[in-house]
């Protein structure tokens, strides 16, 4: 008989034996995770901890969802594994079911295993279909790991894999910002002119095929543009003959209080990738959504893409699950009636605080801005000290609040807020309390003008 690893165990093994992501592999230390349910997870010592962030703001049903959880055994028992090239009882039933919840004229779809694989879909559709090469994306972005996405990938995590990780036919544009535009302007006076600067560079490119862009950028601090911004940009692709490529894969599934951030402008992209929120993360499954347009074009024109796991069965009925699960609970309309309650929660943190420069968000997705000055908006870190491995001010705090149990997602200089959609009114008080005690480490670094 095998006897049980000790907490101590599973984590030595984990770190002599795996790489950690995105980081320097010394002081590694990973938390051993047993438990998780509703809103909050169990540590190797029965610790439990509010998870503020969702994992990677991914688990907008919480853990353990029933429904979800039985959808998974439902689906190994009756047909784990289907080659992409057979129709599924549960592909058709997820395929009907987002034909109610993406925006309208999305009706095409590519199932892959994660938000980089819907993205590297949506690059070579964008190519084949236009017959372009050119992708423009943002500087504050991120798209995923794997080579087309990384090269579209604005943030450091792109920087390991140049000068040839940057592939051919990627340009970057500047992003939506109105706390720290990018080109020096001042909303509303600015009549928008980043999407003006992309249309410029639409003009002065010889074959972009499409326009990249998160609806609401994620992981780089959660930024949500104007209202007019995207309507403004969905209009340049179209005089341009350009495709708009909107990656919902955080933004998505009712996290900004609509079942896709694009639904807040009322705008729909030719192509939509998403992921996480699909299933909730409860298994890894990705999508590529294109227009009719695109869809029928391939009628008579070949499809040059696919993989063994694309349109895994044991993917898509928990997705069937969780669209239902978020329909039951109404968990779309309830991010977006947590918006005013969270929004003023944050406004008073940021009264309290001098090191909070900013707070934005939609629904029950937010981000916390730190600057050591307000006035010139300058942040404690930058990407660079990412890289390099100079300790970072936010991570300080969140190493804090963890003691405290609550998990908050720090990126850079500034924290990311993203509960599971089934949250309380009394966690969210939780959460941004043990914020608010811990951010008296960055104030005292403030430095005056």
């Amino acid at each position: 008989m095998t006897t049980p690893l000790t907490s101590e165990e599973v984590v030595q093994i984990t770190r002599d034996t795996n790489y950690g992501t995105w980081r320097f592999q010394k002081g590694w230390n990973p938390m051993h995770i047993v438990d998780a349910e509703g809103c909050y997870i169990t540590d190797g010592k029965g610790k439990k901890y509010l998870d503020f962030s969702s994992q990677l703001m991914c688990m907008n049903l919480g853990h353990k969802n029933p429904a979800v959880v039985a959808s998974i055994a439902k689906q190994a028992q009756e047909l784990a594994y289907a080659m992409p090239g057979y129709a599924t009882t549960a592909r058709a039933e997820l395929s009907q079911l987002l034909l109610e919840v993406l925006p309208r004229g999305l009706n095409k779809f590519f199932f892959t295993t994660s938000g980089t694989d819907a993205n590297e879909a949506a690059f070579k559709i964008a190519r084949m279909y236009t017959g372009k090469t050119k992708i423009i994306a943002r500087y504050r972005s991120y798209h995923g790991s794997t080579a087309g996405s990384i090269a579209a990938t604005g943030d450091p995590r792109r920087w390991a894999m140049e000068p040839r990780g940057k592939g051919p036919g990627i340009l970057f544009g500047p992003e939506v910002h109105c706390y720290k535009c990018p080109i020096k302007h001042t909303y509303p006076s600015c009549g928008i002119a980043c999407a003006d600067y992309l249309e410029h560079m639409i003009r002065n490119e010889s074959d972009v095929a499409a326009v990249l862009v998160e609806p609401i950028v994620g992981t780089n601090g959660v930024i949500v543009p104007p209202d007019e911004y995207m309507p403004r940009l969905r209009r340049i692709c179209d005089e341009n003959g350009v495709l708009l490529i909107a990656d919902e894969v955080m933004s998505g599934w009712g996290r900004a209080g609509e079942w896709f951030a694009m639904d807040l402008w009322k705008v729909a992209p030719d192509i939509l990738t998403t992921a996480k929120g699909i299933t909730s993360a409860y298994v890894p499954l990705g999508l590529c959504a294109t227009s009719e347009k695109i869809g029928d074009f391939f009628k008579d024109h070949y499809f040059a893409h696919g993989h063994t796991y694309e349109a895994h069965p044991m993917t898509l009925l928990p997705g069937v699950a969780t669209i239902r699960e978020m329909q039951r609970l109404g968990l779309v309309k309830r991010a977006r009636e947590f918006e005013p309650y969270v929004q003023k929660k944050l406004e008073a943190l940021k009264e309290k605080h001098p090191s909070v420069g900013d707070v934005r968000g939609r629904g029950l997705f937010w981000g916390v801005d730190l600057v050591k000055n307000r006035n010139t908006k300058e942040p404690f870190n930058t990407y660079t000290d990412k890289v390099s491995g100079t300790p970072l001010v936010v991570d300080q705090i969140a190493g804090k609040t963890l003691a405290d149990g609550v998990i908050l997602q720090a990126w850079v200089s500034h924290f990311i807020l993203a509960p599971p959609l089934i949250v309380t009114h009394q966690e969210i008080d939780r959460g941004i309390e043990v914020l608010d005690k811990h951010l008296h480490i960055a104030d005292e670094l403030c430095v005056a003008d």
